[in-house]
């Protein structure tokens, strides 16, 4: 049974501006006749706007609770609240939905379809979008995103003619570009020198500041660590309080 006071505290965070609630959340793995608890009773909310980090040992639980969130898997039991809207016990096709409207996804080793160019790899979620918006406003939107983020010389670039960080500049416009609600971010870092790390933390916290963009970073990077307003930490399958 979960512990009633962490319930409570998990409770106590609801409201209109917390895009994140989480209450009670379990995740278990069936591995053959070994039952292995993921996360056991996770109580965890964020509030829009934050630029939070989550931290914990592998094995911890972290990477689970970050799919959990991302809508990538689901919860054994517990419930999930993402921007008010409870998707614990959404079909997969449902949170296919969620993912491509509300959340933006910035991988370590940024994920880019090397065939596209810069363009059209920013633009691709837009396109597997069951409700097209007209390509050519579209188009519009990417080319203003490619200027905030430093791309406007490299837009019919391919991956493989970019620097570490030009490419890590396409995945965040890539995240940005559906305008979601939440950026999950797992060791955005992890795959770039120092230099390049500080300017796209700084390209993050400027998107935070002027759009009120959610971040949620998975992080090892203690430059990461450092500019978050906020760190929670999980250890054993659960969250460690604040």
């Amino acid at each position: 049974m979960a512990d009633q006071s962490a319930v409570s505290a998990g409770k106590a965070r609801v409201g209109s501006q917390n895009i994140i609630q989480i209450a009670d959340l379990k995740k278990i793995y069936q591995l053959g006749k070994t039952s292995v608890e993921a996360l056991r009773g996770v109580n965890f909310s964020v509030a829009e706007g934050e630029f939070t980090v989550v931290l914990g040992p592998s094995g911890s639980g972290k990477t689970t609770l970050l799919n959990i969130i991302g809508c990538l898997d689901r919860a054994t039991s517990g419930q999930y609240l993402l921007d008010g809207e409870d998707v614990s016990n959404r079909d997969f096709n449902d949170l296919a939905e969620v993912r491509n409207f509300k959340i933006g996804f910035i991988f370590q080793n940024f994920n880019l379809i090397p065939v596209l160019n810069v363009i059209e790899n920013i633009e691709f979620p837009c396109l597997v979008r069951d409700k097209r918006e007209e390509r050519a406003k579209l188009r519009e939107r990417v080319r203003a995103v490619c200027a905030e983020v430093g791309l406007e010389r490299f837009m019919t670039h391919k991956p493989d003619e970019l620097s570490g960080g030009q490419r890590q500049r396409v995945a965040i416009a890539r995240a940005l570009i559906t305008e979601p609600r939440l950026v999950l971010a797992d060791e955005p870092t992890a795959n770039l020198d120092s230099k390049t790390s500080d300017q796209i933390l700084e390209l993050m916290q400027r998107l935070n500041r002027e759009h009120s963009t959610t971040f949620l970073f998975a992080t090892h990077d203690p430059r990461v660590m450092e500019l978050a307003r906020r760190t929670v930490r999980i250890k054993d399958g659960l969250v460690v309080p604040d």
